[in-house]
């Protein structure tokens, strides 16, 4: 079995999905002829044809109307933005359409599309092409908001996300798109929404992390380890809904917890992370919750780009704070 990146993971379950489902159907800017502006969607068009791979006018807020409709009338739409700086305009549709449908008919009519969408800094774009702003989408009620950080858990998530019968928002942290490489079985095989993946197994500190982070997190945790520091690691994958049950059994275990997150600081998802472990495991905690996340400014350009996002060592440095705690 060959080795894939992450991109590569999400063109074969977009293949598998469109293969066993005639009524997926994926659309986007640029996503048919080219394959997308990364070429997550390289050859599909050409395998499945331009009725179900189709090229959209630069339209943000018709590409979600036009996937909310689809939806609606009992097809699988799986909707790409080019980039979440762009993503803006779709709001208006999301929260006032695509997760009020359900509700709206009283469960007669339900919306099982997917808005997916490269996001995150790390790649030298200009103004609007870094933008880590999940946590808007994380604040609408009725809309659950994925994010992949392996080419496995893209694969599985994905196919999960097309097959919910409710929105999901799918962010993909490009940073890591080519990044690393895992074997994928193409089997169909769909892993469970809304829980936490444990990444390593530690005693000393939690890390709770998603997306592009939890690279620069896992080396944290493995030079951790040269010093005796023992780190659990999770990547938390869905962020609407949390899976607060497995962090707080993971802080039960360790009694230390450092959020990080390439977003800005303030009203992040990491944000609720520590206020719920404050309200639910707040006996369980040695030491305050420590955020590493990036600052509340626009993502800057590339020259500064490294010193917005959290590095290892400002990881580390939070890990060493919450141990010196009592």
């Amino acid at each position: 079995m060959a080795e894939i990146t992450i991109l590569e993971a999400i063109n074969l379950a977009l293949a598998r999905a469109l293969e066993e489902c005639p009524d997926v159907v994926v659309f986007g800017e640029d996503v048919g002829v080219n394959g997308g502006v990364f070429r997550a969607t390289e050859g599909l068009q050409k395998q499945y044809g331009a009725e179900r791979v189709l090229d959209t006018p630069l339209a943000e807020s018709m590409i979600a109307g036009m996937a909310i409709g689809m939806a609606a009338q009992g097809l699988r739409p799986v909707a790409e933005i080019q980039f979440m700086g762009f993503i803006y305009p779709t709001i208006e549709q999301m929260i006032c359409h695509a997760t009020r449908l359900r509700n709206r008919t009283r469960g007669r009519i339900t919306c099982p599309m997917v808005l997916r969408a490269p996001y995150g800094g790390g790649i030298h774009a200009p103004e609007h092409h870094s933008e880590s702003t999940e946590a808007i989408f994380a604040h609408m009620p009725g809309l659950r908001v994925v994010i992949p950080s392996s080419p496995l858990r893209a694969y599985g998530l994905l196919l999960a996300a097309i097959q919910d019968p409710d929105p999901v928002v799918f962010l993909e942290p490009k940073r890591i798109y080519r990044m690393m490489k895992q074997e994928v079985p193409d089997d169909g095989e769909a892993l469970p929404l809304d829980v936490c993946f444990q990444l390593r197994d530690g005693a000393d500190v939690t890390l709770v992390t998603w997306g592009a982070m939890t690279h620069e997190t896992l080396q944290a945790a493995e030079q951790l380890k040269a010093e005796g520091i023992s780190c659990d690691v999770l990547d938390v994958a869905t962020i609407k809904p949390l899976d607060m049950a497995t962090i707080l059994n993971s802080v039960a275990k360790t009694g230390r917890c450092v959020i990080i997150h390439e977003a800005a600081r303030t009203c992040g998802v990491g944000a609720e992370i520590a206020a719920q472990l404050a309200e639910h495991g707040l006996l369980s905690l040695f030491a305050p919750v420590q955020r590493v996340t990036g600052y509340d400014t626009i993502m800057p350009m590339f020259k500064l780009e490294n010193d917005y996002m959290p590095s290892t060592e400002r990881i580390i440095t939070a890990v060493k704070k919450t141990l010196e705690e009592a």
